[in-house]
């Protein structure tokens, strides 16, 4: 019976020490083999608790940094867990306590097995015989390891996390806080010239590409909401998603040779999509086949218009055919816009505020209609 329950203490730590390797150092999405999981529990737990108070987005704000604590909490745990398993069949002659009897209960194995991943000699028992005093050391040498790589892992965590709001408000601004396609490539290209474009949405799409990379290395930054719809990920996806499918339908080709195809313009829209699926993946664990709403074309229609009239209005070269161009842009839009509406359905954004001016076209009252100074040229 002891073998089994060392074997099983020593397949425990295996596990767990697995799981802080992939998901620490090998860090790819989804390939954790607990910490993704546990992940996902802990988001239904906070929809559940959300949807039970009526504050869905205010209990969400919470679980990215919940999520951390318990991924950390749940490896300390569960390394106790296989060192007491280690530890319990030799309490009292391997392992003894320096103050008295020796208990062999688990709650003293757990005790000293938590001291062993500590530092030698913490806490009142210490090893008695040669293969203890391996072990000890062992566990004092994965202690350290895993608190190290923790709290570098937390480190790297927050900075990439503050990168990607950096990445969502440069985006909010520079659309005059419309958060609107359209406006940004009049705000990028004040003149109408659309070859003007290429290096700022190469810069742009470098930097959502960053964000694409950050999400794949970190999954745990798919769970972390604010309450501003701006910092959303399915925003920045979008607004990036939408400014492509603007170019490649709204713009004259004539006026603007070679700019739908150029490399700056198939990463920007590439790494939007990369970026969306890859968040998509990490909160729901595969990915998912949403449906468009019924009106999802005639939405798109709708914008199109307001948006082929704002270019315009800004001395860009439109299509002449609106018809045409408006039936493309429908088309770009039904391949992504439902995956927009799932992740962000599923940090409970409004998908108004995530769209606004896809999903605005019926509001009494635009976001850039609220903000004369900030579109006044806009009409």
């Amino acid at each position: 019976m002891a073998t089994v329950e060392q074997a099983v203490g020593i397949g425990i730590m295996l596990l767990f020490l697995t799981d802080v390797f992939v998901t620490v150092l090998y860090a790819r999405a989804n390939a954790g083999v607990l910490a993704p999981r546990l992940g996902r529990l802990i988001w239904r737990l906070f929809r559940a608790l959300g949807g039970s108070f009526g504050r869905p987005a205010e209990v969400l704000s919470f679980c990215g940094p919940a999520i951390l604590i318990t991924v950390v909490a749940f490896w300390a745990l569960g390394l106790t867990l296989g060192a007491a398993l280690i530890i319990h069949p030799e309490l009292g002659h391997g392992v003894v306590s320096g103050s008295g009897e020796t208990g062999t209960d688990f709650l003293t194995a757990l005790e000293a097995g938590g001291a062993s991943l500590a530092i030698v000699g913490a806490g009142d028992h210490s090893p008695a015989t040669g293969s203890m005093q391996l072990l000890y050391l062992f566990d004092s040498l994965i202690g350290v390891s895993v608190l190290s790589l923790t709290l570098t892992y937390l480190m790297q965590v927050y900075t990439a996390l503050r990168e990607r709001n950096v990445v969502a408000m440069d985006l909010h601004l520079l659309t005059a806080e419309t958060d609107d396609a359209a406006e940004l490539l009049v705000r990028l290209a004040p003149d109408g010239d659309p070859t003007r474009l290429v290096d700022a949405l190469a810069q742009l799409g470098g930097r959502i590409t960053a964000e694409k990379e950050a999400h794949h290395f970190y999954p745990v930054l798919s769970w972390f909401r604010f309450p501003e719809p701006h910092y959303a990920v399915s925003r920045i996806a979008l607004l990036g998603l939408d400014t492509v499918a603007l170019i490649r339908t709204a713009l004259d080709p004539r006026r603007a040779p070679g700019l739908p195809e150029s490399a700056a313009i198939e990463q920007l829209g590439r790494g939007s999509w990369l970026l969306l699926t890859t968040v998509e993946r990490a909160i729901f664990g595969h990915a998912a086949d949403p449906k468009a709403a019924p009106d999802d074309d005639e939405r798109s229609r709708q914008r199109y218009g307001e948006a082929v009239r704002r270019l315009g209005d800004a001395g860009f070269p439109v299509v002449n055919d609106e018809h045409t161009g408006a039936e493309a842009y429908a088309a770009l839009r039904a391949g992504w816009v439902p995956h927009v509406r799932l992740v962000a359905d599923a940090m409970s954004y409004d998908v108004r505020a995530i769209d606004p001016a896809g999903e605005g076209a019926d509001l009494p009252e635009r976001p850039h209609q609220a903000r004369p100074s900030a579109a006044g040229a806009r009409r």
